[in-house]
């Protein structure tokens, strides 16, 4: 599922979610290894044209992972531990993009965002979204969860 299929099945995650990845600007990526342990790499992801995109350097150790098992987890960086800002988690696996337009889309975005662009050769993978999670901590303390199957699921956390 696309990021815009995502955002029009569950509206309120994906906003959630694009704030958190906007916000920090960073996302930890979960790959698996060759060996089948995890690996987890910092990663910026954006969302073009209606993907949400990862970008990689050139025969990176966690753009071989994705190549050899396109399984991934998504998180976005959280920088204090009482998460008040809230958790965001995605769960799919990529596609590995080598059209030309959608490279200069991703390049294009990369640039408006950040004043650099990537130059090739680079790895560059949309996400085919599987299920998706967002938990808020602190005062307001919730949590969102959705894919396809069930749907959107909302529940509050308990104080401890």
């Amino acid at each position: 599922m696309t990021w815009r299929e995502f955002a029009a099945a569950a509206p309120e995650l994906a906003g959630a979610g694009a704030e958190r990845l906007e916000t920090t600007g960073l996302a930890l990526v979960g790959t698996l290894r060759k060996d089948g342990w995890p690996r987890i790499s910092p990663v910026e992801a954006y969302i073009v044209g209606g993907d949400l995109m990862l970008g990689m350097m050139w025969q990176s150790r966690k753009a071989l992972d994705l190549l050899r098992d396109p399984r991934v987890a998504i998180h976005s960086a959280t920088c204090d531990r009482e998460g008040a800002g809230g958790d965001f988690k995605l769960y799919g696996r990529v596609v590995d993009v080598r059209d030309p337009e959608t490279r200069r889309r991703y390049a294009d975005t990369v640039e408006a965002k950040i004043h650099w662009r990537p130059q090739d050769p680079y790895h560059l993978f949309s996400v085919d979204i599987g299920s998706a999670a967002f938990v808020v901590f602190g005062t307001n303390r919730y949590g969102l969860r959705w894919n396809a199957r069930r749907g959107l699921t909302r529940w509050t956390i308990p104080v401890l």
